[in-house]
């Protein structure tokens, strides 16, 4: 850069000096919060040591991975993280599609404001909150569940908690009442983008409403939908701790014991810091690989990508 383009490039950011004063806390909290922590990452190559500190601890090398794939464990982990993140990825993802094509069908403004606050309300809860209220809706004896089982002539004594039958649907659809109504904001966004006229044009060729969903309204969000399929890809290795360190249970164990748990245990309660860094690092070396590939595979396929 030279010096005149320098000089342009300083008077511009005087002359928008207060945007950027506004973009920079957001700066300041991911360069604190992800930036910075990633000088951690040596932690995953070496044996930390309490007396000193992480740059001057012993160098392990790979020792912590080769220990991981050793693990009788590692398998059964690695398929329950990959099973419950492609059903909350594949199977979750047309939710907050279908909600945002029916919120844009709503013609009543104060109606669709009314759903949507509705529908947005259980983003706001913690995990905590939606958990504590299933194990009462689904309590043995005293809970909704079993006593409409009771109701209909049943024992109402099953224990949904501990049945690991039962874990994926209350799983899967807990993480869909929590989820769909945030989800739909992005593709609501993108359906309220769309130009006008290309309905106009549907219905003067006598295109019905399905047709225009088919044909107008999702090719049109498709890019959208492309991305934000391909962001998603990248955090593939995480199936959401706070869910299901919550859901387990004695019962379910063998099913929602997952990366995301297993760090936990290892490197806080075991205080196993420099393995529990070299798991946490596979995950996230895993996501990028997937989102570089999906990227590179969108953009052949398609004009759909993020770079």
């Amino acid at each position: 850069m030279n010096a005149s383009s320098a000089a342009k490039q300083l008077r511009r950011i005087a002359t928008h000096r207060y945007l950027y004063i506004m973009v920079l806390p957001c700066l300041l909290f991911f360069a604190i919060f992800n930036y910075i922590p990633m000088a951690g990452l040596l932690l995953a190559f070496k044996e930390y040591k309490f007396n000193t500190t992480i740059f001057n601890s012993p160098w392990v090398g790979m020792e912590y991975f080769k220990r991981f794939f050793d693990d009788y464990q590692s398998g059964q982990l690695i398929r329950n993280t990959l099973v419950i993140s492609c059903m909350k990825l594949l199977l979750g993802m047309p939710f907050p599609i279908l909600l945002a094509l029916m919120f844009n069908e709503v013609r009543s403004k104060w109606f669709r404001g009314l759903t949507q606050s509705i529908m947005y309300l259980p983003h706001f809860l913690s995990w905590v909150i939606i958990v504590g209220l299933m194990q009462r809706i689904f309590a043995p004896e005293i809970g909704i569940v079993n006593e409409v089982i009771k109701w209909f002539g049943g024992d109402g004594s099953t224990f949904f908690a501990m049945d690991a039958k039962y874990f994926y649907p209350m799983m899967f659809w807990s993480y869909i009442w929590q989820t769909i109504g945030w989800g739909s904001i992005i593709y609501y966004a993108a359906i309220t983008g769309i130009n006008p006229n290309l309905f106009e044009a549907a219905k003067i060729d006598g295109a019905n409403k399905w047709q225009e969903i088919r044909y107008v309204t999702l090719p049109s969000i498709m890019p959208t939908i492309v991305i934000v399929f391909i962001l998603s890809l990248g955090g593939i290795m995480t199936a959401g701790f706070d869910q299901l360190y919550l859901m387990r249970t004695p019962g379910n164990m063998h099913l929602s014991d997952v990366l995301d748990t297993y760090i936990i245990r290892v490197g806080i309660q075991s205080a196993q810091f420099g393995y529990a860094t070299a798991v946490g690092l596979m995950q996230g070396l895993i996501g990028f690989v997937l989102v570089v590939l999906a990227n590179r595979v969108t953009r052949k396929v398609s004009d759909n990508s993020l770079w």
